[in-house]
């Protein structure tokens, strides 16, 4: 006679302790509704924006007979800045990943650390053996919600360049795909697609992050002119510095071949969420469920 095993007991939820900067607020009291194990704690800060009273918090906690220590950078902020192309430049992703891995270990281990879409995959050696970075993306909050779209079944994924393909092609596989790239023309840089056909389609634009959004403009005009019928962007980092933002509002375009169906950001950059909202044709997807999910890892 066999006897069945016994159920395997459930995995026990960790107590977090989550911390976070005054920019973040929005963002942590999502992340700790979203999970009954998550429990808001304060810091005083004097200047929250120095970032040396950042980095002193950072390197303060893991020494206080914690159990484990998780740091969440949604957004990698110097990731765009990787490469030497001249001697004098300095790579400041390289830099941020060194100061990262010098973060003392707590009681349970080295200190982990959850990025979002980092711009560069190869950054992931940047850091050091003394902490565990932990990289998570953007996308699944994408795919749900082209899921409830009307024309669900009539998406087209585009990348900007071949840089994002790279990057994304993997996680989006089973939509037809375009590929645009930069070519020079005189003095000038032209967007022009590479491969793949727009007409007919809702193109939606994927790319890590956006900041002035120059390249997705054109993108938007160069595919709108060979036929798609709707072109939307999903950026999981949306920087616009300089209020770049408006130059995508609904409000601002001169005309339907003109505008994005839909912008789809993060709140991964908290001043930009406060400053667009949900405004046309902007909707923010929250990391919120996410980043509390990696904190159970």
């Amino acid at each position: 006679m066999e006897v069945a095993p016994a159920a395997a007991k459930q995995k026990t939820k960790k107590h977090i302790h989550l911390f976070y900067c005054s920019e973040c607020e929005e963002l942590a009291l999502k992340i700790a509704a979203s999970s009954d194990a998550i429990e808001l704690q304060s810091i005083n800060w004097r200047s929250p924006a120095v970032i040396f009273e950042q980095i002193s918090v950072i390197f303060a906690l893991p020494k206080l007979f914690i159990a484990s220590f998780t740091l969440v950078l949604p957004f990698f902020p110097t990731g765009s800045f990787e490469r030497v192309e001249e001697e004098g430049d300095v790579a400041t992703a390289f830099t941020l990943a060194r100061i990262l891995s010098m973060v003392p270990k707590s009681r349970g281990g080295p200190t982990s650390v959850v990025i979002y879409d980092i711009h560069a995959l190869q950054e992931r050696f940047y850091f050091g053996d003394d902490v565990l970075p932990c990289f998570e993306t953007g996308i699944p909050l994408l795919l749900q919600r082209l899921r409830q779209l009307p024309d669900a079944e009539n998406i087209t994924i585009a990348f900007p360049d071949d840089g994002a393909w790279k990057r994304f092609h993997k996680l989006l596989q089973h939509f037809p795909m375009i590929v645009c790239n930069k070519v020079r023309e005189g003095d000038k840089r032209i967007v022009r697609i590479k491969e793949g056909n727009p007409e007919g389609r809702h193109v939606v634009i994927v790319d890590d992050l956006v900041q002035s959004g120059g390249t997705l403009r054109e993108c938007q005009k160069v595919l709108a002119s060979h036929g798609a019928t709707k072109v939307s962007a999903y950026v999981t980092h949306a920087v616009f510095p300089k209020q770049s933002y408006e130059r995508f509002m609904t409000s601002n375009s001169a005309g339907p071949g003109d505008q994005f169906a839909y912008f789809w950001i993060t709140d991964s950059c908290p001043h930009t969420v406060k400053a667009i909202g949900q405004r046309p044709p902007f909707e923010v997807l929250s990391l919120a469920g996410s980043i509390a999910d990696a904190l159970q890892i």
